[in-house]
């Protein structure tokens, strides 16, 4: 869903830091390969996740949802000093895509790359997170939300992608009919009523829901 007009569009994109050359080949390759590649993130949400990750400096991030690697390396760039992103995705096909990226970055010891279901491989990892980003399978956003919130620290954000979807959050018709975006509008419902965290909505692309535990 577009929320503003295709010139602003243009024109916010035009006066946004251009994308790395290994992005933009990642980009123009997931674009002309891979099902789907509006799941990417892209040039303006990728810069924004980057400049997220860059304030705050985390030691450990997490990313529920790698699709094709876009979004980690743009986490990755604000990773501290020897500070590690977990990666998750349960597509094997995009594997060898994933890893040549990341090798292509340099980060291959920073960005640990685990194939599977999320809700196996989580509870596998020992750490306390400075920022988990979740991009996966909306049905299960409340399920994500409640594994992390209690391994995160006071000041500790999470990011959650796609939270309007397309509008639709908007129609009670859609809510009623369709598991996907009643998932996402019961998502959105529990982190405002959340008393430990503070959050707030931003519609960049199809919606990123910003939290910050308290």
């Amino acid at each position: 869903m577009e929320f503003i007009d295709e010139n602003l569009a243009a024109y916010a994109e035009n006066h946004t830091t251009a994308e790395t050359q290994l992005l933009a080949d990642l980009n123009r390759e997931t674009w002309a390969k891979v099902l789907i590649p509006r799941m990417l993130s892209g040039h303006i949400q990728g810069r924004l996740l980057s400049m997220f990750s860059k304030m705050i400096r985390p030691h450990e991030i997490l990313e529920i949802g790698t699709y094709t690697g876009y979004s980690a390396l743009c986490l990755a760039e604000g990773l501290a000093d020897g500070g590690v992103l977990h990666t998750i995705d349960i597509n094997e096909e995009l594997e060898d895509m994933v890893r040549k990226y990341i090798q292509a970055s340099g980060l291959q010891e920073n960005i640990k790359f685990h194939i599977g279901n999320a809700m196996d491989i989580i509870p596998q990892l020992n750490s306390y997170f400075d920022l988990v980003f979740i991009d996966a399978d909306k049905e299960n956003y409340s399920n994500y939300y409640d594994m992390v919130i209690e391994r995160m620290k006071p000041g500790a954000y999470i990011i959650a992608d796609n939270v309007l979807w397309s509008g639709k959050v908007l129609d009670e018709n859609e809510i009623a009919r369709d598991q996907e975006t009643r998932a996402l509008h019961e998502f959105n419902e529990k982190i405002q009523k959340d008393p430990r965290v503070e959050n707030i909505l931003v519609p960049v692309r199809d919606g990123l829901m910003v939290i910050r535990k308290r």
